[in-house]
């Protein structure tokens, strides 16, 4: 879909007036030299992009040259037609632009100076997870010495200057830890969470702690027992550096947290710090809220309900897409509603035209209600279930332009190339399925598809397993349960042909049932071949009212687990699976 055909309002019919302000619209060229300087063009740009998500006016003109390299194409310049007569009035082009840009990013905008640019690289370091560990190592040694040292000199409260020295020096480094922080995350953020103040407060003591032991003489405190009782400093230096543990503890939650979500965008803004992207400004995409031990890794519960309660009051929505998990919908105020997707599976047709109906009624109810779609990691099952909204929602046509974008919004390219959008192939095909039954059914399903698969066959095969197709198996999977299973070696409800001379085997089935909707074809091995998502070498889903021909063809790249590089040692560039159907006995 082109920028233009997004971004063009609703039709509505033309005056007299319009029409002759359309026949003296000023074309294409004409409006270029409008920007007779580069300073009158940048005046323009910074007016129009004021965008949430750019750190910088720098990433704006990016923003800028990038739609200008989309909308360009979409217009015919030889018939002289104008920016204009496109995409309605400037005003109306503006609007819309500026609502499609301006998603927060959740994180604070900054200029890009060379301290900003400095922040971005001391940040990552100071919250990456070898730092922290060794920061949590430094107060173990730091707490094993003092209790050495109490043990061994009980009856003095002299600390002998060999420890005084470690000890300095292990203050000096989170003296040091802190400055970095706060140069990191910026003052105001860093001191606006109170454990921080706290923190803070206790590395300087025990700085001054440690510099006055190292230069003051305290043998005449033994003069008055009760004061050094009282005084005692290795106890209250233990008592200061196991508070510090737990404040290390914390700050290597936040380090695992992003270590598992990867390179997804966060948002890490007024004191939120959440595998959670704003994907549209109604849309809202994240991993699971958990609780427990997994809230030491994933998103904790109580921080997104504090976001969103904090952010979005009573206008939020949360769908849970995890069939595998689930959590007490009292924390979301009972707004939640469950799909029961598997872990790197597809919805079926029918759930999603249920998710649709249910998420337009909500946005419908209030212009402020918005969605918070999750499943696991907040990506694959999550994406596809965005990406079909996005097409339902008319911000998108086409299924590949919703994946793309979505990709766009869920990575954080500041923090790793990773792509973190759709990945599996199967979900995008049901992405694209979706599209298919909006525009060309007009959100009907299509007529239904009974069919019987005659024959599975497997190009490439040398390489996979035994190279022959005699260690596979294949199971076939309708409505979550296995409605079919043959096994090639013993020829268990199918026949193996080896052609050695194409290179591909031909697997009879015998005794298929009728598979009529959504089916799973997943293909097991008992050759150690790597197993990857859904536990198995690879697998795919597909409609049979998509089937077209009575043939379904699918190479390397619509397969899933081959699809990833990391398996191309075994799965070549011409791997690939092919159905063929035939239509079930009239008895059937």
């Amino acid at each position: 879909m082109s920028v233009v055909e997004y971004l063009k309002p609703e039709s509505k019919p033309e005056d007299t007036d319009s029409r002759k302000k359309k026949e003296h619209v000023v074309d294409i060229e004409a409006s270029k030299e409008e920007l007779t300087t580069k300073t009158d063009a940048e005046n323009k740009r910074k007016s129009f992009f004021k965008i949430k998500s750019s750190s910088s006016f720098r990433a704006s003109i990016s923003a800028w040259h990038n739609f200008q390299n989309k909308v360009r194409p979409s217009f015919d310049v030889k018939s002289s037609v104008n920016i204009r007569a496109s995409i309605g009035t400037w005003h109306e082009f503006q609007k819309k632009m500026s609502s499609l840009l301006r998603v927060d990013d959740g994180v604070d905008q900054e200029s890009d100076t060379w301290c900003q640019n400095l922040k971005g690289r001391i940040r990552p370091c100071v919250m990456s997870f070898p730092y922290r560990i060794f920061g949590v190592s430094l107060i173990f040694v730091d707490v094993a010495l003092l209790i050495v040292i109490l043990v061994t000199t009980s009856k003095s409260i002299r600390i002998p200057f060999a420890y005084r020295v470690v000890s300095l020096l292990i203050a000096l480094f989170f003296l040091f830890d802190v400055l970095l922080r706060i140069f990191a995350e910026g003052f105001r953020n860093y001191f606006s969470i109170k454990l921080n103040i706290l923190d803070a407060f206790i590395v300087v003591g025990t700085l001054m702690i440690d510099i006055v032991y190292i230069y003051v003489n305290t043998g005449g405190v033994k003069q008055i027992p009760r004061l050094a009782i009282l005084l005692r400093p290795l106890r209250i230096i233990i008592l200061i550096r196991i508070f510090r543990l737990a404040v290390q503890k914390k700050q290597l939650e936040k380090v695992t947290r992003r270590m598992v979500s990867e390179n997804k965008r966060r948002f890490q803004k007024d004191g939120f710090d959440l595998d959670l992207t704003y994907v549209t400004a109604r849309i809202i995409a994240m991993s699971f809220p958990s609780s427990g031990k997994q809230s030491f890794y994933r998103n904790p519960i109580g921080e997104v309900v504090r976001f969103l309660d904090t952010k979005h009051g009573n206008h939020y929505k949360v769908y849970n897409l995890c069939s595998e998990k689930d959590y007490d919908p009292k924390y979301f105020h009972y707004r939640v509603e469950r799909i029961f997707i598997d872990d790197h599976n597809v919805p079926s047709l029918n759930e999603i035209l249920k998710f649709t109906a249910s998420v337009r009624d909500w946005m419908q109810l209030d212009k402020q209600n918005i969605i918070v779609v999750h499943c696991k990691g907040g990506k694959g099952r999550t994406g596809t279930m965005v990406c079909i909204w996005l097409i339902a929602s008319n911000q998108f046509t086409s299924a590949q332009d919703s994946l793309k974008y979505f990709a766009e919004r869920r990575t954080d390219k500041g923090s790793g190339s990773k792509y973190q959008g759709v990945e599996t192939p199967s979900q995008s095909r049901y992405v694209g399925y979706f599209e298919v039954i909006k525009n060309k059914y007009k959100w009907n399903l299509p007529a239904k598809n009974p069919l019987k698969i005659k024959t599975i066959k497997i190009f490439s095969i040398q390489g996979v397993g035994k190279g022959n197709g005699s260690d596979l198996e294949i199971e076939i999977i309708l409505r979550k349960q296995v409605v079919f299973h043959c096994e090639c070696q013993s020829s268990i409800n199918c026949k193996l042909f080896h052609d050695v001379d194409a290179n591909s085997v031909i697997i009879g089935l015998e005794g298929c049932p009728v598979l009529c909707g959504d089916v799973k074809v997943k293909f097991l091995s008992s050759s150690e071949l790597p197993k990857l998502y859904d536990d198995c070498p690879f697998f795919f889903w597909f409609n049979t009212a998509f089937v077209e021909n009575k043939r379904l063809y699918l190479p390397r790249s619509q397969l899933d687990n081959p699809h990833k590089a990391k398996t191309w040692k075994i799965y070549q560039e011409d791997f690939a699976v092919e159905l063929l159907f035939k239509e079930p006995e009239p008895n059937c």
